[in-house]
C-alpha cells in the first residue's frame, strides 16, 4: 500500500501551534450551515472567480496519480471529477484510496510554491466517515511509501501542509488544547527545516511513545519545530465536539472548497465565503493530495497514545468535482 496509517494523521498527533490565525469565523454554532459573509465576501450565489487572485496564475486540471489498497478504487468521473471509494471490512486492515501528484517524486521537485490556489467542489457518502478523508497541499513527510509505486524520497521530514481535513471519532488530533480535536477542519502547519538523516536516527525510540510520559514530552518538545493552526468548519453529529443533530448529513451535499496558499498566510473559502485566515503558512515545495482512508490517532493532553483503523459497516466514498489548481 502506498500510504499507511500514521502518513496523515502523525502530521495533527506531532503538531503544536504558539501562533493564534488573525482571523476566522466561527458558524460552528448552527452546526455546518452556511458561514455569514465576512469582511466584504459575497454570499453563496457570487461567482466562484470573485476571491481568485486576478493575473497571476493559470487554471490547471493536475494529472494525478491513482493509488487504492485492494478493493477499494477511484475512478475518474470527466475532467476534474473523481469518486475514491472504499469497501466495508473490519477494523484489522488499512483501506485506502488516494490521489496525488508527487509519486516518484523527491520532495524538491513536488510542483507547487506559492501564491498557489486550490478549488473543487466535493461530498461525501455519510456524515462521518470512519476514518479520514480530506484535501490539499503537503509534502508526505513520513514515507511509508518507499519502494511502493516508484517513491524516490529516503528520509522522513517535520511536516508542512495546507488543507481541509475531516476526522471522525476516536481521533483526537490537536495536541495543543484550544484547538479542535476532529470534525472538518481547515488547517496549515509550517515545520523547521531539520536534516532529514536526523530525524531517520530518532525513528528507533518512536515506540517509547507510547508510555504517557514519553507522549507528554513529546507534545513539548513539538512546539520547539512545528507550528499549526486550525480552524472547525463543521461538527457533524457523533464527533466529541457535537452538541446536537443539526448538522447531520452537511458533508454529503455538495459544497465549494477553495484554499489559497500565500508565502505569509493562507486563506480558506468554503462556498465562496471566507472561512478562516492564518499566518501559519507552509513551506514549500509541495504536493496535492485527495485521500479517503479507515485510520485514526488521538494523542490528548493525558499523553495516552491510541492509533489503529476502524471497521467500515458500510461501503464509504469521497466525491469530488471541478477540481483546478491555479
Amino acid at each position: 500500500m502506498p500510504c499507511r496509517p500514521w502518513e496523515k494523521l502523525a502530521i495533527s498527533a506531532l503538531s503544536i501551534s504558539p501562533c493564534r490565525s488573525f482571523h476566522a469565523v466561527d458558524y460552528t454554532s448552527d452546526h455546518c450551515s452556511r458561514p455569514p459573509a465576512v469582511d466584504g465576501d459575497k454570499a453563496d450565489t457570487a461567482p466562484a472567480i470573485a476571491f481568485l487572485i486576478p493575473d497571476i496564475m493559470t487554471v490547471v486540471i493536475p494529472d494525478l496519480n491513482h493509488r487504492s489498497s485492494p478493493n477499494a478504487a477511484v475512478i475518474e468521473q470527466g475532467a476534474g471529477g473523481w469518486r475514491l471509494s472504499l469497501p466495508p471490512g473490519p477494523g484489522n486492515r488499512y483501506r485506502l484510496a488516494q490521489l496525488d501528484d508527487y509519486t516518484s517524486l523527491a520532495r524538491r521537485k513536488f510542483r507547487w510554491m506559492p501564491p498557489v490556489q486550490l478549488r473543487l467542489r466535493a461530498r461525501t457518502s455519510a456524515p462521518d466517515i470512519p476514518g479520514t478523508w480530506g484535501f490539499g497541499l503537503w509534502n508526505d513527510p513520513f514515507n511509508f511509501s518507499i519502494g511502493l509505486g516508484g517513491a524516490t524520497r529516503v528520509f522522513p521530514a517535520l511536516p508542512n501542509a495546507v488543507w481541509f481535513f475531516a476526522a471522525s471519532p476516536p481521533n483526537s488530533l490537536s495536541i495543543y488544547d484550544d484547538l479542535p480535536a476532529d470534525g472538518l477542519l481547515a488547517a496549515t502547519f509550517r515545520s523547521a527545516a531539520l536534516p532529514a538523516a536526523l530525524l531517520a536516527l530518532a525513528a528507533p525510540v518512536l515506540p517509547l511513545f507510547a508510555l504517557p510520559p514519553a507522549a507528554r514530552a513529546l507534545r513539548r518538545l513539538a512546539r520547539r519545530f512545528i507550528r499549526q493552526d486550525a480552524h472547525q468548519l463543521c461538527r457533524e453529529s457523533g464527533t466529541s465536539t457535537a452538541q446536537s443533530t443539526q448538522g447531520s448529513g452537511w458533508a454529503t451535499q455538495w459544497h465549494t472548497y477553495s484554499l489559497e496558499w500565500r508565502a505569509d498566510r493562507a486563506i480558506f473559502h468554503l462556498d465562496h465565503v471566507k472561512a478562516f485566515e492564518t499566518e501559519i503558512s507552509p513551506f514549500g515545495p509541495l504536493g496535492i493530495v485527495i485521500w479517503v482512508d479507515n485510520q485514526y490517532a488521538a494523542l490528548p493532553p493525558n499523553g495516552k497514545l491510541r492509533y489503529g483503523t476502524l471497521p467500515s459497516p458500510d461501503p464509504v466514498w469521497l466525491e469530488i468535482d471541478d477540481l483546478r489548481i491555479e
